[in-house]
């Protein structure tokens, strides 16, 4: 019989040694620094393409780790409409894509609101709109009646990783825990984000999507602790080191208050999702440098069509078929429009050839 964190008396009253974390913080500040001064060089319509990138990669990445693939348009479509941002090719979107998003946006564009079970409610009932978890009814906008346990292996060789607090405890824990969450402590904030991430995920008070849950209370928190806007996917750095990430967690709710190991993984898992922002400020920054060298440009609206869609998120390979179905014009003036952006220098054939002609875009 295992003995959890969660058992033992004064659980809460975590601890730490600041010493072995000192380093990896000051790390960690000083990336942050470095971001903000990136992006404030940006400007504003930059800056929400940057935006828009980081939450999208945030919705797929969060899901992913529960083993769920949203479809990437449909997750950037409903965020830019909820931005109030006007891209091109918005597509719509099915309601557990638009309730993931919801929770995500209100919990980093609103982190100055405060926490309470009823937001926590909220967001749980917009993650399961039909009130079912796959083939299963769930409860849902409150509290779990059951047991919950993490468990991996086949049918008799179950392996039980942890098993989370007894219903009968979940008002009282989780009324501790938002107390805390809303208050002002002498405590920064990305060490904060860490606990709370430990603390939500421990007491697991919903039948599903505590993770989910668990990674915006984080994102909140991080959000808070840039100053309301947060260009890095922390969710997308723990869907790389999925693995660890459980393993971690097994380790920390199987041991003491003294969280050490798990502020130190989760301070590394930071240090590198913002190390990671440069690919997120390359795509924009090469988006922005592509439409400045071709402002004067003349083309039409097909091709600003396709153009938007080749930089950002265009699957597969560009042909003439794909042109004519995507933009719902003829063949012939599917290859034209391709023919008019190759003699400009926008667009040229592709090296490898194969059956069918490929175009890829001149940057």
């Amino acid at each position: 019989m295992s003995f959890y964190i969660h058992q033992g008396d004064n659980w809460t009253d975590f601890t730490w040694n600041d010493s072995a974390l000192s380093v990896l913080l000051g790390k960690v500040r000083n990336l942050q620094g470095k971001l903000s001064g990136k992006m404030e060089m940006l400007g504003f319509v930059l800056q929400q393409e940057a935006l828009l990138e980081t939450l999208t990669l945030d919705v797929l990445k969060s899901t992913e780790i529960e083993g769920e693939f949203l479809n990437v348009k449909q997750v950037r479509s409903s965020l830019a409409k909820r931005l109030g941002m006007d891209i091109v090719g918005l597509v719509p979107s099915d309601r557990n894509v638009d309730g993931m998003v919801e929770m995500m946006l209100d919990a980093t564009q609103n982190n100055q609101n405060p926490l309470s079970s009823q937001r926590l409610f909220d967001w749980h009932a917009v993650l399961f709109p039909t009130g079912r978890s796959g083939m299963y009814q769930i409860t849902v906008g409150a509290w779990r009646t059951g047991v919950i346990q993490v468990v991996s292996g086949g049918f008799g060789r179950e392996k039980v990783h942890f098993q989370a607090p007894d219903t009968v405890l979940l008002n009282q824990e989780m009324e501790v825990f938002i107390d805390w969450f809303n208050a002002e402590q002498n405590l920064d904030p990305v060490l904060k984000a860490g606990i709370a991430h430990l603390w939500f995920i421990t007491i697991h008070p919903f039948d599903d999507g505590n993770g989910r849950i668990t990674r915006a209370i984080t994102d909140m928190q991080l959000s808070k602790a840039d100053g309301n806007q947060r260009f890095f996917s922390m969710s997308a750095q723990i869907q790389k080191k999925r693995s660890k990430y459980y393993e971690i967690l097994e380790k920390v709710q199987k041991g003491t208050s003294d969280i050490t190991i798990w502020l130190a993984w989760f301070l590394e898992c930071l240090t590198e999702a913002l190390l990671n922002t440069d690919i997120i400020l390359e795509k924009v920054l090469s988006k922005a440098r592509f439409w400045e060298k071709h402002r004067t440009t003349l083309l039409n609206d097909r091709q600003h069509l396709m153009l938007n869609k080749l930089l950002d998120d265009f699957e597969g390979k560009l042909t003439s078929s794909k042109w004519a179905k995507m933009t719902k014009c003829s063949s012939d003036t599917a290859l034209r429009d391709i023919q008019n952006l190759m003699s400009k220098g926008i667009l040229k054939k592709e090296d490898l050839g194969g059956r069918s002609t490929n175009y890829e875009l001149v940057m």
